[in-house]
């Protein structure tokens, strides 16, 4: 760099309290960005890593009007897992708050009003939907109709989901409210307009001549695109009763929109964790200010978020906004709806102490230039030949034998032969390419690097053999023990950034503190007659049995969501009631069951119906184990004339549901009945 500037305000986006966080955030935001905020540290520079929950919109306020609950309620649930995943998996934020605070309210309000009273605003007049049984307005999201593209008749206002066409209410077909099922009718509504198109020029120049060659290219071309296409004013305020209330008379049953509040959010967390200094980092010239981000913000954090700190005039703007692509899961997208993600919290309940192996898949599978794929095989793959036989070999080695041949001493140097320069040498070059590339927002290069040092050493070692060179030459066993001791702890501080937890296990190894920047290229970490502790395994291999089990996880999601999207067989023809009450629905317990020998699908059940006692033939075998039936109740269709089958005289029929797999289960009472009460 040829600038270093005297701090850094790196932002992570604030992921939305409506659930828990998956891996595709993790590889594309919150993962670089620690990497990038621990180097710096390590760097001895001056950061601070904020984050925290974005805990306003209308999804959390259907989420919470499904389960019943408060909005608040919903968020706080969600943030403490949030929070306690991110912890668990060694993300360094400074502060992790959330949108929901005092401060932040403030902080918001006093920007709205600060913009607001230098006239940067446009008051417009528009039309929305009212929903007259609940006396509200309903934002997007609470608008649901037939879709004019596909004829979906639970598209959303704002897009349908099944067929992905982007949407305003006024284009739905017979439209009706989600909170009353009512017809909504438009309503005139005021709102407050950020005038985007008069920053236009001032846009151009900013992004399109300034930051064409230090940006990365697909977030330069979005913005670049946007700006081309012509912008327009954006409402700032909407109709709804969670949020900030919008700070201004005449607003009541108004709120800031939430992708205004929510990168303010940014500002109100650093204040709230250092509000003695918190200026520092957002307004003088001197502080550097990195967002990281998905491509599906953006447009937010390049456009609409610069225009709203230049209309304010006091905070510096964003030095860079290195938004990555999308990871998918197992060669399809990842979908919060769907359930088809691979989430932390569970990752970290079933892969206890591993969470460097996921840090190191996901950031060796970036999807920094293109979307990219995460497969458990893969997974698998990367920790067994790249941490465990790469990494944790040569760290392993070099211990081992130290502990083997010199009591757990580093050995003295008796005379470096050149092959030993030119390694030291080329160890000594990493801390340098590695910096440069991350510096530069290549995290998945500069991790290559980190392993490549470990490919260093364990090529040194395999060209000097000191496991055969003990046998001749100790004094030169030595000096090759010592080169390779000073690789391991050279790897340390560059592992930091990337697997904190192997690193600190690392340098415990080896009996050092963990290290700075500078200390990791320097060959004399490790004095003659240093005592090592315990040599110990950094990674474990995975088994097939372990990756099978998550492969098999997301098939039974893949099904699930099959069946759930398998329209359900049409209804029959209409019967009349006397049709149906010819019918004797009865409920029995079953006291006898056993397989029709000779058959596959055929039980022989004696049921139990209060009056009497019957037998009943019943295509079920695949689906149950006798002995599991029995004791249980059931519903059994009693005047069904007899029939013979296999042999077996049948009387009557059990009653069951099928799943659209052709799954069946027990049509049972909720709670115990007499045998022999009837089904009405």
């Amino acid at each position: 760099m040829s600038h270093i500037p005297k701090r850094y305000t790196v932002t992570a986006a604030l992921p939305y309290a409506n659930g828990p966080v998956h891996i595709g955030h993790l590889a594309g935001v919150y993962l670089p960005a620690d990497i990038y905020v621990r180097y710096l540290r390590s760097a001895g520079r001056d950061v601070k890593f904020i984050c925290g929950s974005d805990e306003h919109g209308v999804p959390i306020t259907i989420r919470a009007q499904k389960e019943g609950v408060t909005p608040q309620q919903v968020v706080d649930k969600y943030h403490t897992l949030i929070r306690d995943s991110f912890r668990d998996f060694k993300v360094s934020f400074d502060v992790y708050s959330r949108t929901s605070s005092a401060t932040h309210a403030e902080v918001s309000s006093s920007f709205f009003t600060k913009l607001n009273d230098a006239g940067q605003f446009i008051e417009q007049t528009t039309q929305q939907y009212f929903d007259e049984q609940a006396q509200q307005f309903l934002a997007d999201r609470y608008i649901v109709g037939t879709c004019p593209n596909c004829g979906n008749e639970n598209a959303y206002g704002d897009q349908c989901e099944r067929c992905g066409t982007s949407l305003s209410p006024t284009e739905l077909i017979n439209p009706r409210s989600m909170l009353s099922g009512a017809q909504p009718i438009l309503r005139d509504t005021k709102h407050w307009f950020l005038p985007l198109d008069q920053y236009e020029p001032w846009l151009r120049e900013w992004i399109i001549e300034g930051h064409k060659n230090d940006w990365k290219t697909n977030v330069y071309g979005q913005c670049k695109s946007w700006i081309d296409q012509g912008l327009h004013p954006r409402a700032v305020t909407r109709d709804l009763d969670w949020g900030v209330p919008v700070p201004v008379p005449g607003a009541d049953g108004k709120v800031l929109y939430v992708w205004f509040d929510a990168p303010i959010g940014y500002i109100s967390a650093t204040k709230e964790a250092f509000p003695d200094e918190w200026e520092l980092y957002w307004k003088d010239a001197d502080s550097k200010l990195v967002h990281f981000i998905g491509k599906d913000n953006i447009v937010f954090h390049c456009i609409i978020f610069p225009v709203m700190l230049k209309a304010h005039g006091e905070f510096i703007l964003p030095d860079n906004v290195p938004a990555n692509e999308f990871l998918n899961l197992e060669g399809d997208k990842i979908s919060t709806s769907r359930n088809w993600a691979v989430w932390l919290h569970e990752y970290m309940a079933e892969f206890p102490g591993q969470a460097d192996v996921l840090r190191y898949v996901l950031c060796a599978n970036a999807p920094e230039t293109k979307d990219n794929d995460f497969t458990w095989k893969d997974f698998q793959a990367r920790n067994n030949n790249e941490l465990v036989a790469t990494l944790g070999n040569f760290i392993n080695r070099a211990a081992v034998l130290t502990h083997k041949f010199f009591d757990g001493k580093v050995p003295a140097v008796s005379h470096l032969e050149d092959f030993d320069r030119v390694t030291l040498a080329q160890a000594s070059e990493f801390p340098a390419k590695v910096g440069e590339l991350i510096e530069n927002y290549r995290f998945r290069d500069a991790l290559a690097e980190v392993l490549n040092l470990a490919r260093l050493g364990n090529k040194y070692l395999a060209e000097t053999q000191p496991w055969h060179l003990i046998k001749t030459d100790v004094a030169r066993t030595g000096t090759v023990l010592h080169v390779a001791l000073q690789i391991a702890a050279a790897l340390a501080p560059l592992l930091e950034p990337f697997l904190p937890e192997s690193a600190q296990k690392l340098a415990t190894m080896l009996n050092i503190e963990l290290g700075n920047w500078a200390s990791a290229g320097r060959s004399d970490v490790l004095p003659a007659g240093h005592q090592l502790r315990e040599a110990a395994l950094l990674f474990a291999k995975i088994e097939d049995a372990t990756v099978e089990a998550q492969v098999q996880k997301l098939l039974d999601t893949k099904k699930e969501n099959q069946l759930a999207n398998t329209p359900v067989t049409p209804a029959k023809a209409d019967v009349s009631f006397d049709e149906f009450g010819q019918m004797d629905l009865r409920i029995g317990t079953i006291v006898a069951a056993e397989k029709v020998a000779k058959t596959k699908k055929l039980l022989k059940l004696t049921i139990d119906l209060g009056l009497e006692q019957r037998t009943i033939v019943s295509g079920i075998a695949e689906h149950f184990i006798p002995e599991a039936l029995i004791g249980q109740q059931v519903q059994v269709l009693l005047n069904l004339a007899p029939r013979e089958i296999k042999g077996i005289q049948s009387q009557g029929m059990l009653l069951m549901a099928e799943n659209a797999d052709g799954s069946l289960a027990l049509m049972q009472p909720s709670k115990a009945v007499r045998n022999g009460s009837g089904v009405v």
